[in-house]
């Protein structure tokens, strides 16, 4: 997930790192926050295969300020990671989250929707206690438990907003080219 928020703002222009990291926090950082110490060394990583250079630009004070920027490859990389989402950032709704936030990125709307269409299919495949053994859902007015039927209505509600949303965006791609 690091690595495609990375990708994916860089590729709207070169940042310097507090300004990427200030971007990654304000797409995940009350749910997922990113410190120093995981996205220096992603950006380490990155700037080693390649898909990123660091160059320096005059501050405002008298220290240089390192600026990164995505290379063709790392562009190329983003397509793929947009285009071929790993299970997780299908299955776990804020990776899903990142990737919608770039899928735009992906110039082909024909696979724009394809990976819409996986996290479509996630949502309607029965799984955890929102589902009794038979893969009927659990009737939330029934549950004793007010902090689970809590979790089931608000889940309810989130993923019919979800899949109303999945389903208008992938007949729009279908129908007249990519989102924006």
């Amino acid at each position: 997930m690091l690595t495609l928020a990375i990708l994916g703002f860089l590729h709207e222009e070169p940042l310097h790192g507090y300004e990427l990291k200030s971007r990654i926090r304000s797409l995940t950082g009350h749910v997922r926050p990113v410190s120093d110490g995981a996205l220096y060394p992603a950006i380490t990583r990155l700037e080693k295969a390649g898909m990123l250079l660091r160059h320096s630009r005059p501050g405002s004070g008298a220290v240089p300020r390192q600026v990164l920027e995505l290379t063709p490859g790392g562009r190329e990389e983003l397509e793929r990671r947009l285009a071929e989402p790993e299970e997780a950032e299908i299955s776990d709704q804020i990776r899903f989250f990142t990737v919608a936030a770039f899928l735009h990125r992906l110039p082909d709307p024909a696979r724009q929707a394809a990976v819409l269409r996986r996290r479509l299919a996630f949502l309607d495949a029965p799984s955890s206690f929102f589902y009794d053994a038979d893969g009927r859902p659990v009737a939330a007015e029934q549950e004793g438990n007010p902090f689970r039927r809590g979790m089931l209505l608000v889940a309810r509600a989130s993923g019919a907003a979800e899949r109303a949303w999945l389903a208008e965006t992938i007949t729009r791609l279908e129908g007249s080219g990519p989102a924006r």
